[in-house]
């Protein structure tokens, strides 16, 4: 369990390594953090998103399924596979993923944690395929179970509510949370790219707020390099 837990931790200071370079041009070929797969929303199979991934030259990526870590499972032992299959070859970079509903400022938000040990007790209510109710639902004690798990967590789409990303970032800050999905594409254009105002604005609020920026295609269609 130690070395699990220590594994964990190293995988979740890569990643944030790596959110703190992100920026507009990070996602959706060199990064994409937000994905889904047929374990929830999603059309691709964990494998056929890997083998995009691999064809892509993604260097890093997160399955993240709603209150569900099966496709993440899937596609790590798919990857596992394929590494000894295929040695020496380069493949991306897989962190655990999952999407949270929550309660935010009398809305619902969706909560993205990353890098997290799917293991550790603190998850299991939100990996078990459905929204939770409660104390549990409550965004501050989301955020905290992740960080419990070694992991970190981001607001999803903050522009995507029924309350202005202006009040949003900052209640999810004061609530512990440690990055934002700064880079979305909000009307997805085809070829996908992220929306140029809010993204602007976020990354403005994230700054101001000292948190993480990240970014992700939010896929649920069969091409990575989309989100419908």
């Amino acid at each position: 369990m130690t070395v699990k837990i220590v594994e964990v931790s190293t995988s979740s200071e890569l990643l944030k390594q790596v959110f703190q370079s992100i920026d507009a041009k990070s996602c959706p070929t060199c990064f994409n953090f937000h994905m889904h797969t047929v374990y929830s929303d999603g059309r691709l199979q964990p494998s056929a998103l890997m083998e995009q991934a691999i064809n892509i030259g993604l260097k890093g990526l997160a399955i993240t399924d709603h209150h569900c870590i099966s496709g993440y499972q899937a596609a790590q032992s798919w990857l596992e596979n394929w590494r000894w299959n295929n040695p020496g070859a380069t493949t991306p970079h897989l962190w655990s993923g999952v999407e949270i509903n929550a309660h935010l400022l009398d809305i619902e938000v969706h909560i993205l944690g990353y890098a997290f040990n799917p293991e550790h007790s603190s998850m299991k209510p939100y990996i078990q395929r459905k929204i939770t109710a409660g104390e549990e639902y409550q965004a501050a004690n989301v955020i905290a179970a992740i960080q419990k798990a070694g992991g970190l967590a981001v607001l999803a789409h903050p522009a995507r509510y029924r309350r202005s990303h202006f009040e949003l970032i900052p209640a999810a800050a004061k609530a512990g949370i440690d990055g934002v999905e700064t880079f979305y594409a909000y009307n997805n254009p085809n070829p996908w790219k992220p929306s140029a105002i809010e993204s602007m604005q976020v990354q403005k609020l994230a700054s101001e707020c000292g948190l993480l920026n990240t970014c992700g295609t939010d896929t649920h269609g069969l091409n990575l390099l989309q989100r419908l």
